[in-house]
């Protein structure tokens, strides 16, 4: 397993990932997402690869304040392997090295199968409500 800094040639495999994991909604193109995370701090989009085929993905940023986490999908046919926990640590680790102090994320209401691998990976509810507001239609 190799973990490294996603590549253009990546697109098709990722967004192919993304639906397999149910991350995708039809109000958000994953394409221009991708797009837009390359034009910014495109070193914490990040890759899993098995034998040359993309297996996870993480995608964080982070703007002075705090650290986000966005898009973090393993393959559904490898799932509690450690995959998920090592592309949040290679993450983490680079936003630390950014100084970052503190990271947050947004799980959907009712995902209590994801609620509990952050929790048990050291996260907790912030007790806050979330609030969008889009821009940008895609």
């Amino acid at each position: 397993m190799n973990i490294r800094p996603f590549e253009t040639g990546d697109t098709e495999a990722v967004i192919a990932l993304w639906q397999a994991c149910e991350l995708t909604r039809p109000w958000n193109n994953p394409k221009l997402d991708i797009d837009r995370k390359l034009a910014v701090n495109d070193d914490l989009f990040l890759v899993a690869e098995d034998n040359g085929r993309v297996v996870g993905s993480v995608m964080g940023g982070y703007e002075g304040h705090r650290g986000w986490i966005n898009y973090l999908a393993v393959d559904p046919t490898i799932r509690k392997q450690g995959l998920g926990r090592q592309l949040m640590l290679d993450v983490e680790n680079r936003l630390l090295a950014k100084g970052c102090p503190k990271i947050n994320l947004q799980v959907r209401t009712g995902n209590d199968a994801v609620i509990a691998f952050y929790e048990a990976i050291g996260f907790s509810d912030d007790n806050c409500v979330s609030f969008g507001k889009r821009l940008i239609p895609d």
